[in-house]
């Protein structure tokens, strides 16, 4: 704890800002660590969520609208560089890697993997506070370029968003899903008419870097049913294939 109480005392001298706006999820096993975070960010005038492993992130950063993430490499649950690959790889968030490894090779490869950024423990809250606006500057500067066009599955008069990740009704109406579920349906629309093994859409829905196992699928998949289905008990678009996995027996178009 000793080497943090000059952070601690720099924290209290910060000035607030008006970024308000932004919102950050510190993700660190640490608690000391993402107290002192925390307390730099709200103090700068962010509004900010924690974690204490990699298991609720995904649902944070979709329910939160988080705009970046600050992530350390020794998580409990999962690697860090994954979860930042994964993190870049599905999502426009912003991540900056916060780790005690201050080796160049580990810098390297998390800057190869998506991080926008790598700061090395114990930090300086200036040089972080500094380093979140620089990575928040070039973020707005790409939201303000023209916009991709949205793609749109459609199937049996339902509409997925895969660009606003919603999921729209016959009868125009929004179903709500989990970040788990509308994963789970999107590897369904992009592989129409095809069996897909249980590890295939663990693959798919990224969840091959958590402590996840066939049943998770299997649970997953009843509640998507119970969203989309007339019936559950006899679905019409999630098929089970008997030692297969599920195919998803629907036509599916690209609007």
């Amino acid at each position: 704890m000793s080497i943090y109480v000059e952070v601690f005392r720099n924290v209290s001298k910060m000035t607030p800002s008006n970024e308000s706006s932004a919102k950050i999820l510190v993700v660190d096993d640490d608690p000391d660590v993402r107290d002192i975070v925390e307390r730099c960010l709200k103090d700068a005038g962010f509004r900010v969520w924690t974690a204490g492993d990699g298991s609720k992130v995904f649902d944070i950063v979709a329910e939160r609208r988080i705009d970046l993430a600050i992530v350390d490499l020794m998580l409990p649950d999962t690697d860090g560089l994954m979860l930042t690959r994964k993190l870049k790889e599905h999502s426009s968030i912003g991540v900056i890697i916060l780790s005690g490894r201050g080796e160049s090779t580990e810098k390297v490869i998390g800057l190869e993997i998506g991080a926008d950024d790598y700061i090395s423990k114990p930090f300086e809250p200036r040089e972080l506070l500094a380093r979140v606006r620089s990575v928040l500057r070039r973020l707005s500067k790409t939201d303000r370029e023209p916009a991709l066009e949205a793609t749109i599955y459609s199937f049996d008069d339902w509409m997925l968003d895969l660009t606003a990740r919603t999921l729209t009704s016959p009868q125009g109406e929004s179903v709500e899903l989990s970040s788990g579920e509308f994963n789970l349906l999107k590897a369904f629309v992009e592989h129409p008419n095809r069996v897909l093994s249980r590890d295939q859409l663990l693959d798919f829905t990224h969840a091959n870097d958590t402590p996840a196992f066939d049943r998770s699928v299997d649970v997953r998949v009843g509640r998507v049913r119970k969203k989309i289905e007339v019936d559950p008990q006899n679905p019409q678009f999630i098929k089970t294939i008997r030692n297969g996995g599920y195919m998803f027996a629907a036509t599916v178009a690209q609007v």
